[in-house]
């Protein structure tokens, strides 16, 4: 008798007190409508114009922290895309150096050409494509950076290395004003590496154009030099303007570099071609020069 005595005197007093409380003015008692919504999830999603400190090609949320692209940096994103279509069903994000990433490496190519004003590949410069992580993936991003960075003035100018070196101020417009890391008149130097040299002082090897190689595995394409030099010679006649002709392997020697391993994976297929004097020092430019500057020798 006294448990119940006391359920029922508890319960009295939980009447009286609620009912003592009411409603507070403003609400109408319900609070399961009284939440603000929460604000919809928003995707990390880097931006162009920026430039990084960390040049590994995949874009992680935890390593993004941009500089300004005067301060000193490794690469500049000139363009945020999003994979679409197949690409963008899979269940992670493809690799840099599979061949799903032909098409975005090309994409990024032809962005990269608007962005520096002419063939980045006739400069010291590099592009690749930086995926977002794997987390960002699964989290729904679909995002992926177009970088753009600077090669060391001998491993990178000779294809032996694709790593980005510091450097400070933006890439753009860097082909098309004719700056410093174009290539133009060259010498060889002992260990056989292109320098750069002034075209109006003695030199050797002169930067005529790029080749598209055949799509293939490198190994193949850097053993194929009866493929490079015809091409090469060919491109070395436009940039002289000279005949195409029996002749013409008569009025130029050739060079060739191709790009890092690591940029072929990418998707490049871009060879560097140069005219070769045969080891005579040139003192002028043969650009437009006619046969006059590429005479039969």
């Amino acid at each position: 008798m006294r448990r119940y005595g006391g359920a029922a005197l508890t319960a009295a007093f939980l009447t009286v007190t609620l009912a003592g409380c009411g409603t507070p003015a403003g609400t109408d008692g319900d609070l399961s409508d009284d939440w603000r919504p929460m604000a919809a999830a928003q995707q990390f999603t880097p931006k162009a114009g920026e430039c990084h400190v960390i040049p590994e090609a995949s874009s992680y949320l935890s390593s993004y922290s941009p500089v300004d692209c005067g301060k000193t940096h490794l690469v500049e994103t000139f363009h945020v895309g999003t994979f679409t279509g197949a690409l963008a069903a899979r269940g992670t994000p493809p690799t840099v150096e599979s061949a799903a990433m032909r098409g975005v490496f090309a994409d990024c190519d032809t962005r990269a050409k608007e962005f520096v004003g002419g063939d980045w590949r006739s400069a010291r410069l590099s592009v690749q494509v930086a995926p977002t992580s794997p987390d960002g993936w699964a989290g729904g991003s679909r995002s992926y950076r177009c970088d753009i960075f600077e090669l060391d003035e001998v491993d990178g100018a000779n294809g032996d290395s694709d790593r980005a070196i510091h450097r400070s101020g933006t890439l753009r417009n860097a082909v098309g004003s004719r700056s410093p890391l174009t290539y133009g008149c060259m010498n060889e130097d002992e260990w056989g590496r292109l320098r750069p040299a002034a075209c109006t002082a003695g030199h050797q090897y002169e930067f005529v154009g790029i080749w598209t190689a055949p799509d293939r595995s490198y190994a193949d394409a850097v053993r194929d030099e009866d493929a490079v030099h015809p091409a090469c010679r060919t491109l070395v006649a436009r940039y002289a303007k000279v005949p195409v002709d029996a002749n013409l392997r008569y009025r130029t020697g050739t060079a060739y570099r191709f790009p890092s391993q690591e940029l072929w994976a990418r998707g490049d297929r871009g060879v560097r071609c140069y005219f070769w004097s045969g080891g005579t020092n040139v003192k002028r430019s043969i650009a437009g020069g006619g046969t006059k500057a590429l005479p039969i020798g």
